[in-house]
Parts: structure tokens; C-alpha cells; sequence
């Protein structure tokens, strides 16, 4: 019985590909991804620092939306990012891409910001690759774990988690240095 619901799954697979509909464009991105299936995957470490830069005359970090209340940890406060990413923790350091996005402050109960990023990378082996962070950030506690939901270059169909660390946080201003370690599996 399962060999014959596979000899009809390939069936219908080899009519949808020869399909004159198809252009072969579609036919392109099936072989793509069965290429992709016979690499193996690899996992990559990655370490940087992120500056998040919210005071002065240049920040790199503002306030898209403030529905009152609260200061700038209030519930609801939206921003919009462009920050260096470095590979330590001196702004001074060498910028290895940008940090790009919005985060929120998203719990009313604790300070947990929800995080819709992508971290480019514009130096070294990953120049031109990015990955996709989207999850939860409860950024008073020590370390911190979100998703890599995807990526873009290298990091195609990539997927992981990030660990993020404060290394340095000015409760008045909110400028903060985040040390970031990120787990990627990717072909």
C-alpha cells in the first residue's frame, strides 16, 4: 500500500513538473531545493556586539510610537533601529553590519520587548548574508534566547537561536552594548 501511494505521489510530482504551465520556473526552484536536501548542513557560531544607541545627537535607535505613560520602558513604546553590530564591545571596534528593525515593549507585567530584527552582515566570510530574529526578549534577565527564523546569502533557509547578554545598559537613556551569540544551521 505505501509503495503505492509513493509510485502516485511521484506521479503527479512528474506531471506537475513537465506541466507546460510550469516555464520551468517552478521545475527551477523544486531542483533547488532537493539540491539543497543533499548538502549537508552546517552550524555556524557567530559573536558580535550590538549597539543600541538611543541618546545624543545621532542615535541609531528612536521612538516610532509612544502611547504615554511609563517613560521610555513603557507599555506599548515602539522603535526603529539601524545599529552597528561590532565584533566587540567598543563602538570604536570593527563594524561587521548593521542591525536593523523594530522592537517593542510588550509586556505590561515585566520589561520584555517583542523583537522583529534582521542582523546584516557587510564584512567578512558573511558579507551579504543576514539572518531573521523574531521572538521575545525579556531584556532585564541575564541571558536571553530568541529564534532565527531565517536568512538570506548563506544563511538561506537558515535557522537557530541567538543568546543575548547586556554587556552595558544606561537606565536613563536606554543606550545599551548586547553581546550577542547566535547558533545557525544553514546549508
Amino acid at each position: 500500500m505505501a509503495s503505492f501511494h509513493m509510485y502516485t505521489i511521484s506521479i503527479i510530482f512528474s506531471l506537475i513538473l513537465l506541466s507546460p504551465f510550469s516555464n520551468g520556473v517552478f521545475h527551477e526552484e523544486i531542483s533547488d531545493i532537493l539540491a539543497m536536501n543533499l548538502r549537508s548542513q552546517k552550524t555556524s557560531h557567530l559573536h558580535f556586539y550590538f549597539h543600541d544607541i538611543q541618546s545624543g545627537k545621532n542615535p541609531s535607535a528612536i521612538k516610532i510610537i509612544s502611547p504615554g505613560g511609563g517613560g521610555i520602558y513603557g507599555f506599548g513604546n515602539t522603535f526603529m533601529c539601524d545599529d552597528a553590530l561590532t565584533i566587540g564591545p567598543n563602538a570604536s571596534t570593527q563594524v561587521i553590519g548593521r542591525a536593523q528593525g523594530i522592537y517593542a515593549m510588550a509586556s505590561q507585567s515585566e520589561s520584555a520587548l517583542l523583537m522583529t530584527m534582521i542582523f546584516e552582515f557587510t564584512q567578512g566570510k558573511y558579507n551579504g548574508s543576514s539572518i531573521s530574529i523574531l521572538g521575545r526578549n525579556p531584556f532585564m534577565r541575564d541571558v536571553r534566547e530568541m529564534p532565527v527564523v531565517g536568512g538570506t546569502g548563506l544563511f538561506r533557509f537558515a535557522r537557530g537561536y541567538a543568546l543575548a547578554h547586556t554587556f552595558w545598559f544606561d537606565v536613563k537613556t536606554g543606550d545599551a552594548i548586547v553581546e550577542y551569540n547566535v547558533f545557525v544551521q544553514h546549508y
